[in-house]
């Protein structure tokens, strides 16, 4: 079980520093000689222990024919601890994020695998978004990210979906694409967020769902650009869907069949 004297060296102080604080509190003004007697702090360590939480401003001296020593009030000190670790967790975070947009072009790609894996990062890239959220995905798929947009949503993210059946998102521009059956290897969702970061890949197969997530941006640029190509695509349609369909077919479905896909790759059932 943890003494006090543990709690007080989590908050940065040495064990003969603790002991003597911990001695000040139960009996102050104390010269060292009497902190070192109730402490257990070595009398030819007492001075330098109390010198060194002077410096950390955990103690009080008075300077007269001896010097006598008091505790700042743990209120006081806790709260003074407190601040400064904020200030330095705050400025760790800035210096980490600088060192990261620095090393961004050098971006790993990273494999996903598991359907629950790859829908667990992309909440976490959507409770990131700060602009903008570029998206496709299934009906099928859709519940499983519904909160996470809608949060995002409400601190005024711009979400722009291109939908495989009606995901039942009120709080996006949805654009429903015309393909509502699975095509080989499954449904996949893509997801770009600020154009700086995507996860692609397949989610229809379980645990054997792979997709790559990165910032690397010889895949964030190509992968956002081509979600942006199918929302051109459909308002294109939107607009002469007669006109192409009567040459195309429903759909556009002899391009699809012109340009469809080759063999399965093995890794997906």
């Amino acid at each position: 079980m943890s003494t006090t004297a543990d709690h007080l060296q989590v908050l940065g102080m040495t064990e003969w520093e603790s002991r003597a604080y911990l001695a000040l509190l139960k009996e102050s003004p104390a010269t060292g000689y009497s902190v070192a007697k109730r402490s257990g702090v070595p009398r030819a360590k007492v001075y330098e222990v109390l010198s060194s939480l002077e410096r950390k401003d955990a103690v009080h001296v008075t300077r007269g024919e001896s010097l006598q020593y008091g505790p700042v009030p743990p209120g006081e000190l806790i709260e003074r601890m407190r601040v400064q670790t904020t200030e330095r967790l705050d400025a760790a975070e800035v210096a980490i994020a600088e060192y990261a947009v620095q090393t961004d072009n050098n971006a790993a790609i990273w494999d996903i695998q598991g359907r629950q894996q790859i829908l667990s990062r992309a909440r976490r890239l959507i409770e990131g978004a700060q602009r903008r959220i570029l998206m496709e995905i299934w009906e099928s798929d859709a519940d499983e990210l519904r909160a996470d947009l809608d949060a995002a949503s409400a601190r005024e993210v711009e979400i722009i979906v291109v939908a495989y059946g009606d995901p039942g998102y009120p709080f996006a521009q949805v654009y429903p694409h015309p393909l509502l059956d699975e095509v080989t290897g499954g449904r996949w969702l893509v997801l770009s967020v600020d154009d700086r970061e995507v996860i692609a890949g397949i989610v229809s197969s379980g645990d054997r769902s792979r997709a790559a997530l990165t910032t690397h941006p010889g895949l964030v640029v190509p992968v956002t650009e081509l979600v942006r190509q199918d929302l051109y695509k459909l308002e294109i349609l939107a607009a002469y869907g007669d006109v192409l369909e009567s040459k195309f077919g429903p759909g556009l479905s002899k391009l699809r069949e012109m340009f469809g896909a080759c063999a399965q790759h093995p890794d997906v059932p």
